[in-house]
């Protein structure tokens, strides 16, 4: 059963350190991905809309904490193809439901706005078998597996999923920028 807090679109000055706690928290990412993760935000913080990274923030609505959030993006040079760069569960949250909201919420967004296609890439490790498990009930199959693509031993994993038809591009996208 979900418990979803209701998403905001909108960075504030917070989110970077809070994404970084989020990130770390979950055991799964070395530094350079959370700066990574990090960074996004701060690029849409800096640019807005035209970084390209749009983004959903559930907080607690109790505490402020972030309790999760998703980054996707247009995929440059493609007509309708998007990336879906982050999503994350703070580990107390995880198996209630707010990741497949997030991942609900991130993809109607994304439907609006004229995409037809999600990409998602993740790690081949085995302490990502969760991770993979959960796209995969989602409703992505494996597009690409790229061997020793992060390190030796840990391959790239690439999930897909062709979105519902949709009504096309809307005039003013479903979030504000």
């Amino acid at each position: 059963m979900s418990d979803s807090p209701p998403f905001r679109s909108r960075p504030g000055p917070a989110d970077p350190a809070r994404v970084h706690d989020l990130l770390t928290a979950t055991g799964f990412f070395r530094t350079d991905e959370i700066a990574i993760g990090v960074e996004l935000i701060e690029e849409r913080q800096a640019r807005g809309p035209d970084s390209g990274y749009h983004l959903l923030f559930a907080d607690d609505p109790e505490s402020s904490r972030l309790l999760g959030y998703s980054c996707f993006g247009e995929i440059p040079l493609t007509l309708g193809s998007w990336d879906l760069y982050w999503i994350a569960v703070a580990p107390k949250r995880q198996g209630r439901g707010l990741g497949r909201a997030l991942l609900a919420e991130s993809e109607r967004r994304i439907t609006a706005a004229g995409g037809r296609r999600v990409f998602v890439d993740t790690s081949g490790r085995p302490d990502y078998a969760p991770t993979r498990a959960f796209y995969e009930s989602c409703g992505y199959g494996v597009a690409a597996r790229l061997t020793d693509f992060y390190a030796e031993g840990d391959d790239k994993v690439v999930y897909s999923r062709r979105l519902p038809a949709g009504e096309g591009r809307d005039s003013s996208p479903p979030w504000s920028p």
